[in-house]
């Protein structure tokens, strides 16, 4: 009778704990697939592009700097502060040979862009990626 016992408390343990992995399994997936595809923020800046490069030592990204050209509305602050750093996702290829076109001609551009939760490795360096870039007509 008592061994009858045992073995029961000892499958319903096991059952339960089967049931705890399997919803901590599908919390973890929940929680890292909304930080990998959440939406912080989307918007737009304009200014120039200061530079595009691939960087990375183990991981290759496509990071960027913009000038903001804010012309002194900050008061105060160096032109670094002034600048705005932004990555691109590596399959965003016409975006990329876009941005190294208006890097090399100094045009004022328009970047649309999404800000995400948090930053991967293999994704870059920042949490502001650019989907758009929007040349200005002058």
């Amino acid at each position: 009778m008592e061994n009858n016992f045992v073995q029961k408390s000892k499958r319903a343990l096991s059952k339960g704990f089967k049931i705890l992995l399997v919803i901590l399994t599908v919390i973890l997936i929940a929680v890292f697939s909304f930080y990998y595809w959440g939406v912080y923020e989307r918007g737009v800046l304009a200014g120039k592009v200061l530079r595009v490069a691939e960087k990375g030592v183990i991981f290759k990204t496509w990071e960027g700097k913009l000038n903001l050209e804010s012309f002194g509305a900050l008061k105060g602050t160096s032109p670094i502060a002034e600048t705005f750093d932004f990555s691109v996702e590596k399959k965003d290829t016409e975006v990329i040979s876009e941005l190294k076109a208006v890097a090399l001609t100094g045009e004022r551009v328009n970047l649309h862009f999404v800000k995400r939760y948090t930053i991967f490795p293999w994704r870059g360096d920042t949490r502001y990626y650019v989907t758009q870039v929007e040349r200005l007509k002058e």
